[in-house]
């Protein structure tokens, strides 16, 4: 696969795509879930004691489920991805001249004359046909290749550092205001952590904010309704 930038200085950003996605999604889940829980835990007992037991259960909990997660869930990927890619490298092993056919179906699927595509698949058949193969139908880069361990601390990392933040709120808060204090330190931290996925990214800011806090909003209220609603007394 190659790997080359044709603009090394002024990189692409989807080359960002492996480890943004594990860690936004490790942020958010570590705020939301947190947050969530010990908003839960605070509507059904005001024992501080066990809202911060839970806080931080949550944040060791999640960190681990998280990181186990996204290692599980991009190793089957990866393992996907090396089945094709072995697949590719016996069919050419087998049928070169049937695969060289198909690489020219696929350049003349995207608009070559037939003369073209034929010319740009036997070249780059020559140059090295498995990376063809590889790039041009099955659609994998090196940089957008599964890479189980990167994922895996990204998540688990991003999660206990933005999970820490409702638990600090919670534990310097005033217990008279412990609710306030940590939504609204929860929802500023989704706000930044949408803002810095936007920058990160090279996405529209505003949409990216919205939605961030708009969901984590949401999983907060309706945790602490059922936290609620499991503390009355009937």
């Amino acid at each position: 696969m190659l790997s080359a930038s044709p603009h090394p200085d002024d990189p692409h950003y989807v080359h960002r795509t492996g480890w943004l996605r594990a860690a936004v999604l490790g942020a958010n889940d570590g705020i939301v879930s947190v947050s969530s829980l010990i908003l839960g835990v605070s509507a059904a007992t005001p024992d501080r004691a066990a809202i911060l037991v839970a806080g931080v259960a949550g944040l060791v909990a999640g960190a681990m489920s998280m990181a186990a997660g996204e290692y599980i869930s991009v190793s089957s990927q990866r393992d996907s991805e090396r089945a094709d890619i072995n697949r590719e490298q016996q069919a050419l092993a087998e049928s070169p001249e049937q695969e060289l056919e198909e690489l020219a179906a696929i350049y003349l699927s995207r608009g070559f004359s037939a003369k073209t595509a034929a010319m740009a698949a036997r070249e780059l058949s020559l140059a090295d046909p498995l990376a063809a193969h590889v790039r041009d139908e099955l659609g994998l880069s090196d940089h957008l290749a599964a890479r189980p361990l990167q994922a895996a601390l990204a998540s688990g990392a991003t999660f206990s550092v933005a999970a820490a933040v409702p638990v600090l709120a919670a534990y310097l808060a005033p217990p008279s205001a412990e609710i306030l204090v940590v939504v609204v330190t929860s929802v500023v931290s989704l706000a930044i952590l949408g803002a810095l996925g936007a920058k990160a990214g090279a996405a529209p800011l505003v949409p990216a904010v919205v939605r961030v806090m708009g969901w984590g909003i949401f999983a907060m209220a309706i945790t602490a309704a059922v936290g609620w609603l499991f503390g009355v007394s009937v």
